[in-house]
């Protein structure tokens, strides 16, 4: 048996720093204690003008091979995780490839918005259970939605950053990934979104105006992840034969802290068993989960040996996925 274990970790916030301060200066009103008491953000981090998404999915990517001792050479395939690519086509894993030097590397995007990464969890786990001729992955999430903020909007405005998040897989023949489980619900498809760029709304069209924005064009239910994110776990588990009080440690999607304390209660699990980001780094999409696995790690929270380590992830669309494994 092969089993695909996560060797290293990395990741990358850009230097530029905006406060709660500063948005309430740009939006005319005081957002930022309802931010810290209702999501948790207190700051976020936006991507210079000479940076794309690709720049942030290198820095991070670079930062997982550097801890794990390997080279770009190493890498047998790379699986970038975003809804924010450098170009509508070709993938931006290609442009990753290339600024990285993972010459050996097969390539290809993932985009099930926010809930990209832990899919590219569960298909690079996949590929290294079944093919022998993957040994190193390369997973990584990056994200750079602030090119697509109106910073007058607060609903926007307050929510998004930029940063990516890198996991490097490693084929072993022990645990390692178990399984992961992923739903969808399609019906809200049309709520969130950027809504330009492919053949719905082609760019350059007589009725665009000269940039585009994220927007949200319907209100989801204020319940959604309450609801999907428990019984997601809950079937994971089944899934694996492991009752929800084996997990060690567990990390979401960082959209909203309420939600996640929410949530770890219904569990029955403490905020002890995961770590948040978004108070300095905001909310970082498909890069957000990897982002607070590598900061747990550097702050000595990490998973330890034989800890059993569930990610739980979502997005628009609406998509969701958990994954489960066994910390090596």
């Amino acid at each position: 048996m092969r089993y695909a274990q996560i060797i290293s970790t990395g990741s990358y916030a850009p230097d530029r720093v905006m406060t709660n301060d500063e948005l309430d200066h740009l939006l005319g009103e005081r957002v930022g204690d309802w931010l810290v008491q209702n999501v948790g953000i207190r700051e976020r981090r936006i991507m210079g003008d000479d940076q794309v998404t690709s720049d942030l999915a290198v820095n991070a990517a670079r930062a997982a091979l550097d801890k794990a001792g390997l080279t770009p050479a190493d890498v047998d395939l790379l699986i970038v995780a975003t809804d924010t690519p450098d170009y509508l086509s070709p993938g931006t894993s290609s442009v990753v490839q290339h600024k990285l030097g993972t010459r050996n590397a097969g390539t290809f995007d993932v985009n099930c918005a926010c809930a990209a990464w832990v899919t590219g969890l569960d298909i690079g786990s996949k590929y290294i259970a079944t093919d022998t001729a993957y040994n190193h992955i390369l997973v990584i999430g990056a994200y750079g939605m602030t090119r697509y903020v109106d910073w007058t909007d607060k609903r926007t405005a307050t929510l998004f950053a930029d940063g990516a998040g890198a996991v490097l897989l490693r084929a072993g023949d022990k645990p390692g990934f178990l399984g992961a489980k992923l739903i969808a619900d399609g019906s809200f498809h049309d709520y969130m979104g950027v809504f330009t760029g492919g053949t719905a709304k082609p760019t350059g069209g007589a009725d665009e105006s000269p940039r585009q924005f994220v927007k949200f064009q319907k209100r989801f239910p204020p319940d959604t992840n309450n609801k999907a994110w428990p019984q997601l776990v809950r079937d994971l588990m089944a899934k694996i034969n492991r009752p929800v009080s084996d997990i060690n440690k567990i990390y979401f999607t960082q959209l909203n802290l309420n939600t996640i304390k929410f949530v770890l209660n219904d569990l029955g699990l403490t905020l002890g068993h995961t770590h948040t980001i978004m108070d300095k780094w905001g909310y970082t999409g498909s890069a957000c989960m990897p982002m607070a696995l590598d900061d747990a790690i550097a702050q000595g929270k990490g998973p330890q040996p034989g800890e059993l380590v569930v990610f739980v992830g979502s997005g628009g669309g609406a998509a969701f996925g958990a994954a489960a494994l066994e910390w090596v």
